[in-house]
């Protein structure tokens, strides 16, 4: 595999050929390749006197902001790894998150500050400070095996997983790609949440390629205003989770008149609605993208024909460049095309694996069942097979795992979480459809002489996980339904009934 470079080495190519060209807008300010550059040397030079170094990882918890871009940036270049926190998470989620992955520094807004102050050993505020006045600064010689960021995904034995990423397998998905032909003139919009890794594609498919970042306020935004945003700020390349995609199809299509490429991925593609957008703007480049966290945002892109037969559904297509995959049994033999199997995952977008789990990574990324000489495949879990045409059509799950709004969602962490309450001595976690959208819904039995209210279980489960994990509906039963084995029946938990009002709790 080819020697990649490191990402703030591509960004500074950007920034010697191009100093003039706005890198990012956030409403009226504009901040050029050469001034983010600097910004970001002075912030880095910094840094390294406060002992930040190769090996490190510097929590990140900033807004949606130019500071935030430049606290990404700077870390790289003092040759640390960023851990992206979001503020609104609750502090026991913090607080784990940092217990397995010690920083001993944290970059912070006014809210950041507040909730990391107690968990790390120092912090820097960012919003409207500068550092320094290191002008450049020489930078280290190359090395592609650095970790770039890790990010937490939910894990299945209730403990969140913290994945390690490359600069490599950065480079590899957003610069000299086969899905993506970014230019200078192009205008990205970053959306997403930092923890998520939507926004690694977000920001350096962007910055990466000289193009112009556009940073959207740090609140969520109705589609009718995302739209608003999307015109005035003429965004050309576009990604959307599934479910935010199947949202502005439906409210605001006439928004993306202007979008060059969209990429929707996170979740099953609507037909429906990949017809729908196809038809209002046939100019748009609909792409159909998948991939997990462990391998860097994006493995597979399909794009979506004007005219495409769609009756068995959007696949999830073929391998981006530099990425290959592998369908398996179960004793990781490859299938016939046709054949349901187990991805796996090769090439350069495969990660590190798991900070501090040896025995997870070695379970999860294993050898090349057919030349071990190329290295560790990523094992996804998802079962896919191949048309005949080579595109992947993706089946499901092998395990228990959903994904909720483009969220990836253990419904064991959950349910760890709620047997915690004094009240709850079983649970199960699944995702049910609710009209056009998918909710989690958590069934629950009782402790002898106590039935804990739909409220207080959500209160409860509010401290401790993110928004995104937490149950829209909570059922009590008196039994969870099990298999003749003895092991739980998800396929009989009950249809929920939406209209109680004491149980579902809408969430928007």
């Amino acid at each position: 595999m080819p020697e990649l470079p490191r990402v703030h080495d591509v960004f500074r190519r950007h920034a010697l050929a191009t100093p003039d060209a706005v890198a990012l807008v956030q409403g009226e300010h504009r901040l050029t390749y050469l001034e983010l550059e600097r910004r970001a040397n002075r912030l880095a030079h910094e840094l390294r006197r406060r002992g930040v170094g190769p090996g490190a990882a510097v929590a990140v918890s900033l807004n949606r902001s130019v500071e935030l871009i430049i606290a990404l940036l700077a870390t790289l270049k003092a040759g640390a790894a960023y851990l992206p926190l979001d503020s609104s998470y609750p502090a026991a989620r913090l607080e784990t998150m940092l217990r397995d992955v010690p920083a001993p520094l944290a970059l912070v807004d006014a809210r950041g500050a507040e909730r990391l102050v107690s968990l790390v050993p120092s912090v820097l505020r960012l919003d409207g400070s500068e550092v320094g006045r290191v002008e450049d600064e020489e930078q280290p010689p190359p090395s592609t095996g650095e970790v770039a960021y890790v990010m937490f995904t939910s894990g299945s034995t209730g403990r969140p997983k913290a994945v390690m990423v490359e600069h490599g397998n950065i480079v590899n998905l957003v610069v000299d790609t086969d899905y993506l032909q970014a230019r200078g003139d192009d205008r990205f919009l970053l959306y997403a949440s930092i923890s998520f890794d939507a926004a690694t594609f977000e920001i350096w498919a962007c910055l990466l390629n000289g193009a112009r970042l556009v940073l959207a306020p740090p609140v969520p935004l109705t589609p009718a205003e995302l739209g608003r945003l999307l015109v005035d700020s003429e965004i050309t390349i576009l990604l959307l989770t599934m479910p935010l995609f199947h949202a502005q199809v439906d409210e605001a299509v006439s928004s993306l008149r202007g979008v060059r490429t969209l990429v929707a991925g996170g979740d099953v593609m609507s037909v429906a609605h990949a017809r729908a957008l196809r038809r209002a703007v046939p100019s748009c480049r609909l792409l159909n993208a998948y991939g997990p966290t462990e391998t860097t945002t994006f493995v597979t892109f399909h794009e979506v024909g004007l005219d495409e037969d769609l009756s068995n559904g959007v696949p999830i297509g073929k391998p981006i460049k530099g990425t290959y995959v592998c369908v398996v049994d179960e004793t990781g033999r490859p299938v016939s095309p046709g054949e349901p199997g187990e991805l796996w995952i090769g090439g350069a977008g495969v990660s590190r694996g798991y900070w501090g789990r040896p025995d997870l990574t070695a379970e999860r990324f294993v050898p090349d069942p057919l030349e071990p000489s190329r290295g560790r495949m990523y094992r996804s879990g998802d079962l896919v097979c191949q048309r005949p045409d080579g595109a992947l059509e993706f089946l499901g799950r092998i395990d228990n795992q959903v994904k909720v709004r483009g969220h990836r969602i253990e419904p064991a962490e959950i349910e760890g979480a709620l047997m915690e309450h004094p009240g709850v001595r079983q649970a199960a976690v699944v995702a049910r459809q609710s009209g056009a959208s998918r909710r989690l819904v958590a069934f629950f039995v009782a402790s002898p002489g106590l039935e804990p209210a739909s409220a207080e279980l959500r209160r409860f489960l509010q401290e401790r996980l993110p928004t995104f994990m937490v149950p829209a509906m909570f059922v009590p039963l008196t039994a969870l339904p099990l298999t003749p084995s003895g092991k739980l029946d998800r396929g009989a938990l009950p249809t929920p009934d939406w209209t109680r009002r004491d149980s579902y709790v809408r969430q928007t």
